[in-house]
């Protein structure tokens, strides 16, 4: 479902944009569900995970609706995953991230996770969709194209990496469009310095030879866990014992997660 040049600007820049990925009905869908969601949980709202000054977040989202096990199922961005970690992978987690209006702090630059490629590879891909409009002024994602090559980590070889670098790329969207990151690659979220919010949502995935960032078969109800389609149930590692394993022995992945 990719074209070769996509695949191309996965594998030597690190992000590829696909515009108009999702669907407007799904797009509104998902917008009305997670402000419902938000409004429910008030301060406790991406306690599960992580909370962060100047954003709203959510976590374990697909414990909370149908609608977000079908988020993690779409085929054109699991023909991007694919492009990334290859054909065995499965969700890390399922959030969603809301930038404050008039939040006037950039993110340093990073990797997902604290994330390098190992022996084999890339073994983190993060999908965000952007649920409005991404502008310079609302939270732009600055990237380092190729930085997911570089061997280090921002804070290892960048003296500042909240400051602006020489070779960054801002992108911008459209609602509906997905950015698509190898999450080795330098990247981060510039402030939102309007009066609107900015908010998407990140499926996060990773090699199944890797832990989950959330350990779904834990997080996930049983009544939830039964209602699943089979790829959602493979997706989320429910019948995995790798997985299982991997989160036994307590590791995991901390870091930005834009």
């Amino acid at each position: 479902m990719l074209s070769a040049d996509q695949r191309r600007q996965l594998r030597d820049l690190g992000y590829l944009t696909l515009p108009g990925a999702i669907d407007p009905a799904l797009c509104q869908r998902v917008l009305d569900r997670l402000e419902a969601l938000y409004a429910r949980e008030g301060d406790q709202a991406g306690a599960e995970f992580k909370q962060e000054p100047g954003a709203r977040r959510l976590a374990n989202l697909v414990d909370k609706d149908p609608l977000f096990a079908e988020c993690i199922a779409q085929p054109l961005l699991l023909a991007a995953v694919e492009a990334v970690l290859g054909p065995r992978f499965k969700l890390s987690s399922l959030n969603a991230r809301s930038a404050t209006p008039g939040n006037g702090v950039d993110q340093p630059l990073h990797a997902d996770g604290g994330a390098l490629p190992d022996e084999r590879g890339s073994w983190v891909c993060n999908t965000l969709w952007m649920l409005d409009d991404v502008t310079p002024e609302n939270g732009a994602l600055r990237v380092i194209p190729g930085s997911h090559r570089a061997g280090r980590l921002p804070a290892q070889a960048l003296s500042d990496p909240s400051a602006a670098h020489p070779e960054q790329q801002l992108l911008t969207a459209k609602a509906g469009d997905v950015f698509v990151l190898d999450a080795h690659l330098w990247h981060g979220g510039l402030a939102n310095r309007t009066a609107q919010p900015r908010r998407a949502l990140h499926a996060y995935y990773c090699r199944r030879d890797k832990p989950q960032q959330q350990y779904q078969k834990a997080l996930l109800r049983a009544e939830v866990q039964a209602r699943l389609t089979p790829l959602q149930r493979e997706l989320c590692a429910l019948d995995d014992p790798l997985n299982d394993e991997l989160s036994a022995t307590g590791s995991g992945m901390s870091g930005f997660m834009r």
